[in-house]
């Protein structure tokens, strides 16, 4: 992971399952999961499996707005993303070639 723009060591714990939540699970949790970015370097001595699992929304779905979900939105957490078209997410993510950066602040209401 990346703190003060530098990589990080994490150390691992035997036995444990991580999951890295993506930008789209932090904007519709209003910042609850909160999305890391990471590498992974391979130490041949130790058994490691890895699995990736990517989710879209239905046809259906991507016809609505997205945003934080409204149950998770309180008087003392208020809603930190706006709402947008699944569309103009992945719009943002196209234009940003090899160069990719957060969306956060793009949909972030107080930037």
């Amino acid at each position: 992971m990346i703190r003060d723009n530098q990589w990080v060591d994490v150390t691992p714990v035997p036995g444990a399952h991580i999951a890295n939540f993506s930008d789209l699970m932090q904007i519709l949790s209003n910042d609850e999961f909160i999305s890391v970015e990471h590498r992974v370097l391979s130490q041949l001595a130790r058994l490691r499996i890895s699995t990736a699992t990517f989710s879209t929304p239905s046809i259906r779905a991507a016809g609505k707005p997205f945003g934080p979900i409204k149950e998770l939105i309180t008087k003392e957490k208020p809603t930190v993303y706006r709402d947008f078209m699944l569309e103009e997410y992945f719009q943002y993510y196209k234009t940003k070639g090899a160069r990719v950066e957060s969306a956060f602040d793009y949909y972030r209401i107080n930037k």
